[in-house]
């Protein structure tokens, strides 16, 4: 599969309340290098995980559905064999966005979450990091969206 553009990541972002779905507990994990990086940038962003009652002082939900207001958009930095279950309550939700975060490694995305998708209707971002797509990024974050194949 073909990372998405650069430009449909971009799009993404211009939402500005996005939800972080599979934020972890772990306070050096990258989720929570991601989640900081996008408050610090004026985002509103909502986290989600079924253990943990708030992040950083702001309100952790269990699931998407449970978000009040709800968001259009969603960040899953959730392990594959979660992604499936959580694109299923992106669209119970409402979401009409998701990106399906992947750094090093393999990523959140599966190839039945992108047809669920597709189906579905909801636009979809994968095999792109949140960092990749932010202006003003660091050499590391530009080599990685080149070495990746990401346009723009």
């Amino acid at each position: 599969m073909k990372p998405s553009s650069l430009a449909a990541a971009r799009e993404f972002l211009k939402n500005r309340r996005i939800a972080l779905v599979g934020i972890s507990r772990n306070e050096r994990d990258f989720s929570r290098a991601v989640f900081d990086e996008l408050i610090s940038r004026g985002y509103d962003v909502v986290p989600v995980n079924l253990a943990m009652v708030e992040v950083n002082g702001r309100h952790c939900f269990a699931r998407l559905q449970d978000v009040k207001p709800p968001v259009q958009a969603a960040l899953l930095m959730t392990p594959p064999s979660q992604t499936d279950r959580v694109v299923q309550d992106c669209i119970a939700a409402g979401v009409s966005k998701v990106w399906m975060h992947r750094g090093i490694g393999h990523g959140s995305a599966t190839a039945s979450a992108l047809a669920r998708c597709e189906a579905s209707g909801l636009e979809a971002i994968h095999d792109l990091c949140p960092f990749m797509a932010l202006p003003d990024i660091g050499l590391m974050h530009r080599l990685h969206r080149e070495l990746r194949g990401a346009e723009g």
